[in-house]
């Protein structure tokens, strides 16, 4: 048996779940399944930095990234089973996640906790660069459902950036 009447069936189950077509299933699907290995990879390293933050405003710190660890988590689910409602496959393991994420890993034995709040604050900022790219192709396949989800994430992206930027300002720490 080859992989190409696989494909072929695979395909076909996805256009009878929705009515996006192949292409634009593909394309938004494609987009989600990058934000969610991005968010994955962004939750890993704010939950790093929870584990490890240190200093005088440790507690502080601590309570922040796991607030925001938290808020970043909750919206995995709901971006696999964005994908999987309209008939295409997401994620399967930690190397998928790997292949697929922009994020860059921080795997430094320490840093500062100034050097924390700035990396999750650049990185939550391009988290909301990619969920609006996101949006902006669901926008265009007519994808209204993810484009609402994402939408609320974006604002809640924004609030994280807020609240980085200005625990960043100098004299904050």
């Amino acid at each position: 048996m080859t992989d190409e009447p696989r494909t072929q069936r695979r395909d076909s189950i996805s256009s009878a779940i929705s009515d996006f077509g192949l292409a634009a299933t593909r394309d938004i699907a494609s987009h989600i399944n990058a934000l969610l290995a991005d968010t994955f990879a962004l939750y890993l390293k704010t939950k790093n930095f929870h584990w490890h933050a240190s200093g005088p405003h440790f507690r502080d710190c601590h309570v922040l990234f796991e607030e925001h660890a938290r808020q970043i988590f909750a919206t995995t689910d709901a971006l696999a089973e964005r994908v999987r409602k309209i008939g295409a496959r997401t994620l399967r393991s930690i190397g998928d996640i790997a292949r697929r994420q922009r994020l860059v890993d921080n795997d430094a034995d320490s840093l500062a906790t100034q050097e924390m709040l700035a990396e999750l604050c650049e990185d939550n900022r391009q988290l909301a660069s990619y969920m609006r790219e996101a949006h902006a192709i669901c926008e265009e396949h007519g994808d209204v459902a993810s484009t609402r989800l994402l939408e609320t994430w974006i604002d809640e992206a924004e609030w994280r950036i807020w609240q980085l930027s200005e625990m960043c300002r100098s004299g904050s720490l």
